[in-house]
């Protein structure tokens, strides 16, 4: 939710960036809507800075956020993910339980969602782009704790070292880890140069 990314969001516009919250809503509704908000706001950024748009992402956020690079690389110039398990989910049997009562409520407020809404079965356009190829004009890079406590931390690794970051912390404590930050600010100084990152080692 945007609630827990503002202090990031304040971090970014200090250090030079334009740096919108998501708009998505919270995480408790379809992906497919959740999908098309970020989208919208995607297209907003795009409109008003004229330049394609870095998106950074925590947890489920970083799923979303591959998702939209999937569907619209022309206006995505890089994706940061942080602790994203966008290669699977091996998580704590209490969010497997959480993720149940999110479902079961998503269906009760829209009952034409696809069978099997918020799982890997959906058919919906943003489960459909989590299974298509990444796109070579977007830069990515995947920073995971080995200590994150939530998901599997080796779900959040492309297996590329010119890509993953590991970071200490945990999973919520990375999204105000100041290694975290010097990440993303290291990874957005050199997308624009049009080359691929160099590792980065902390």
């Amino acid at each position: 939710m945007d609630l827990i990314l503002v202090e990031l969001q304040a971090w970014l516009s200090r250090v030079g960036y334009r740096a919108y919250l998501s708009g998505m809503g919270t995480a408790a509704d379809c992906p497919n809507v959740l999908a098309r908000n970020l989208m919208g706001t995607i297209n907003r950024a795009y409109a008003e800075t004229r330049q394609r748009v870095h998106l950074v992402g925590h947890s489920l956020g970083g799923i979303f956020a591959r998702s939209a690079a999937v569907r619209m690389p022309e206006r995505i110039a890089s994706v940061t993910t942080l602790g994203s398990p966008f290669r699977g989910l091996v998580v704590h049997p209490l969010v497997l339980r959480l993720g149940d009562i999110v479902r079961s409520g998503i269906r009760n407020r829209h009952p034409k969602a696809p069978q099997g809404c918020a799982t890997s079965r959906c058919s919906c356009a943003f489960a459909r782009s989590l299974r298509r190829k990444w796109p070579r004009s977007v830069a990515q890079t995947a920073v995971y704790t080995r200590a994150d406590g939530i998901v599997d931390w080796r779900y959040c690794r492309t297996g590329d070292p010119t890509v993953d970051v590991e970071v200490g912390g945990t999973h919520l404590g990375l999204i105000f880890n100041s290694t975290t930050y010097l990440c993303i600010a290291e990874r957005l100084a050199t997308v624009p140069r049009k080359r691929t990152p160099k590792p980065v080692r902390f």
